[in-house]
């Protein structure tokens, strides 16, 4: 009881119907199944360079995610919706892979499934980003990171197709987009965003030095 009173003291929860509640998680499923099946379709750079390059990184669907989690009526539904986002995304994205494409990721496929067992705590943590206090602040840090990280390094993006570099600052374009979104729609007052902007700029300095997506997706193909 006492965690539960501190983190209401945060953020309080929404109340919420269950029609409501169910409504919110399959609505978070027809859009994994959309956004799966959409880059999918765009896994092609022949096709649009710039939909496939964007669908391959983990920015948009750190971007998403956090959309859904924080605009949830709580952390526990925040929690079921990713998980509903990513599993529906996944199984659209890698069945069509497996029986359309006739190509099975094994890698891939285990990689981004424990990324989707794992993504309900987080979920569940980022809801309280909205909330007050310096938690908060460091939560809502977390995605802002993310995107400042991945799109620095851009700049060392691997793309199939060579005449397609010149897209690299179009793509930081993009990432900047996404980050001045969420810290324009996540933060509840303008003291957050004070708070947000040099933790994120931080911590995205520390892992752009130790070179942390390099060592995470090193050899995974759609990421740097």
């Amino acid at each position: 009881m006492g965690i539960y009173n501190k983190l209401n003291q945060i953020r309080v929860e929404n109340k919420s119907t269950t029609n409501q509640k169910v409504f919110s998680i399959v609505n978070a499923m027809i859009t994994g199944v959309i956004l799966g099946l959409a880059a999918k379709l765009v896994d092609n750079p022949n096709i649009n360079p710039i939909l496939d390059d964007i669908g391959g990184r983990l920015g948009i669907w750190v971007f998403v995610a956090t959309l859904l989690s924080v605009f949830s009526y709580s952390p526990k539904l925040a929690a079921a919706k990713i998980f509903a986002f990513f599993g529906s995304m996944l199984t659209v994205y890698y069945l069509y892979t497996t029986f359309v494409l006739h190509f099975f990721p094994e890698r891939e496929i285990v990689f981004w499934s424990i990324c989707a067992a794992v993504s309900p705590v987080c979920a569940y943590i980022m809801w309280y980003a909205r909330g007050s206090g310096l938690f908060s602040s460091m939560v809502s840090a977390l995605p802002v990171t993310v995107l400042l990280s991945e799109g620095f390094e851009l700049r060392n993006a691997y793309l199939p197709i060579h005449h397609h570099y010149y897209l690299v600052p179009l793509l930081m374009g993009i990432y900047l987009i996404m980050t001045v979104v969420l810290l324009l729609t996540i933060p509840k007052n303008k003291m957050q965003f004070i708070v947000i902007l040099p933790i994120a700029i931080i911590l995205s300095l520390i892992m752009i030095g130790f070179n942390v997506f390099g060592r995470i997706f090193g050899g995974m193909n759609g990421v740097l």
